[in-house]
């Protein structure tokens, strides 16, 4: 392999000569090479200059365009090419036969061919810019593409599904509801949230409120770290807005679950101006962010306790279970589950806000689950599910692939808290469990990776991990998967689970 040896090197002292000559310097070149034995003959597309022979190997050169960059030039947006976009392909085979040690192919790949000659320096940047330019716009092209085509298809599930479920509701309910019951709070609160983010994003992104990215996490999400977060403040309160404005204050179920909803969101963006202020990925601690969730949870439990919230059961603490299990009456305990629905799917909503559109697509689906299971025992109730799903949608439209604004804790707790809040006053758990299947396979994940860790440090004295990395999301990632297929994927069996959550929802009623 003495002519490989040989042309690396001779290869290397040319791409220093143009280094030195200026180190923001990008050489472009449209080369087939070919190694035989005994000779090294280029084949190269374009005029033919000076000819070397180095120890019997015979080299041949061609023109090379180069083109300059100003300094302000950002090298960083090469980082949006994927692992398999690069610009050199490369092809290695070997063959036995004849007197050939191998074959190497380097091919550039480009959309315009180079012109074979040397072109001044305003030729060439302008080529240049032109190449860089139609690369964008094809990667922006497929990013925009991808993304509406995952939104779309929700957008079209959820409207399809609430238009039915309006259509037959007066066979659930056995009351005659307003036309588009679910369906106008729904679009409402979508459009007022995409609407309100065209103004509040680039809000956002001026005030330098930008996402804190973990070290540990993949090494590809460190290029979100200039996207801002905190889009909780602005989709959130909408989602609740258009409840009260539609429903008003007269239900206690609404207003107990609003309020519940702001609480758990206000320990959220406690959480998230700490990280903007000491710019680390970690705000609360764990125990302080644990016990004002507990605190959260309890003071929503005592408040149903203490409230005469109409019941269809006559009596409140019950927990409607498919037949045979009827009806289930917890008493006190009922209390307890309570605060441990708000803990669990506040943290586990959070730690599935890990890609672009995962947790906000996936509680919009889950919503719609529950919105369509405590319609028989609490009508009200579901336009708040509803309006807050159409307010998941609508941050969409600026969260997706890639995304331009992230909820932050501000935005995945208040979504854990509502949630929470539909199951505690209605009893039904057991659909929220379901319907929130995504979030509890993440929860799950982190803490089985933490248990397998210490178990496997205690009993081989070196700790081992069940997954490659915790959340699920990202071991799926380090697996090769994309993050929109990622997305896709849990959309799809989030639909299936918000469907299975409202029918259980509905014969357990």
């Amino acid at each position: 392999m003495r002519s490989c040896s040989s042309f690396q090197r001779h290869s290397q002292s040319h791409l220093g000569h143009f280094r030195a000559r200026r180190s923001s310097s990008l050489i472009v070149a449209k080369t087939s090479c070919r190694f035989r034995s005994g000779s090294l003959s280029p084949e190269l597309n374009g005029s033919k200059s000076n000819v070397s022979r180095t120890h019997g190997y015979q080299l041949q050169y061609t023109a090379v365009q180069v083109g300059a960059f100003n300094d302000d030039f950002d090298i960083a947006s090469f980082d949006n090419w994927s692992d398999d976009e690069g610009t050199v392909g490369y092809m290695v085979s070997s063959s036995e036969g004849e007197e050939s040690d191998g074959e190497i192919v380097l091919n550039s790949i480009s959309d315009t061919d180079l012109p074979s000659v040397f072109v001044s320096n305003n030729d060439a940047l302008t080529l240049t810019a032109h190449r860089l330019a139609m690369i964008g716009r094809a990667r922006r092209r497929h990013r925009i593409k991808l993304g509406l085509f995952i939104n779309l298809g929700l957008i079209t599930f959820l409207t399809v599904l609430l238009l039915f479920v309006d259509w037959c509701a007066w066979k659930i309910v056995r009351l005659p509801l307003a036309p588009f019951y679910l369906t106008r709070p729904f679009f409402i609160s979508a459009v007022l949230v995409s609407c309100a983010g065209y103004i509040c994003v680039p809000l956002l992104k001026s005030l330098k409120i930008r996402q804190i990215i973990r070290k540990e996490g993949p090494a590809r999400h460190s290029r979100k770290g200039r996207t801002p977060t905190m889009g909780g403040l602005f989709f959130v309160p909408i989602g609740i807005a258009v409840t009260i404005a539609t429903v008003g204050f007269s239900s206690l179920q609404v207003s107990g679950a609003s309020a519940a909803t702001l609480a758990i969101a206000l320990i959220g963006l406690i959480d998230d101006v700490i990280c903007l202020v000491k710019n680390h990925s970690s705000g609360l601690s764990a125990w302080s962010r644990l016990i004002l969730e507990v605190a959260v949870g309890t003071w929503f439990s005592f408040w149903l306790d203490a409230t005469s919230i109409p019941s269809p059961y006559g009596m409140k603490m019950l927990v409607p279970l498919p037949a045979p299990l009827g009806l289930l009456f917890l008493g006190k305990f009922y209390l307890l589950l309570t605060s441990f629905t708000f803990v669990s799917m506040g943290n586990g909503v959070n730690l599935t806000d890990g890609l672009d559109g995962l947790a906000g697509g996936t509680a919009a689906l889950a919503f719609i689950g529950m919105s369509i299971a405590v319609l028989p025992i609490c009508s009200e109730l579901s336009i708040f599910g509803a309006s807050m799903a159409g307010a998941c949608v609508g941050f969409l439209l600026h969260n997706r692939y890639r995304a331009s604004v992230f909820m932050g804790d501000t935005g995945s707790l208040a979504l854990g808290g509502a949630l929470a809040s539909m199951a505690a006053c209605t009893g039904m758990f057991f659909p929220l469990f379901v319907s929130s299947g995504i979030f509890v396979v993440e929860a799950s994940s982190v803490i089985m990776q933490v248990l397998y860790f210490k178990i496997t440090k205690h009993l081989l004295g070196g700790g081992r991990r069940l997954f490659r990395m915790a959340p699920f999301h990202h071991h799926l990632e380090l697996c090769g998967l994309k993050e929109p297929m990622i997305v896709a994927g849990a959309y799809v069996i989030s639909s299936v689970l918000a469907l299975f959550a409202g029918y259980v929802g509905l014969i357990a009623a």
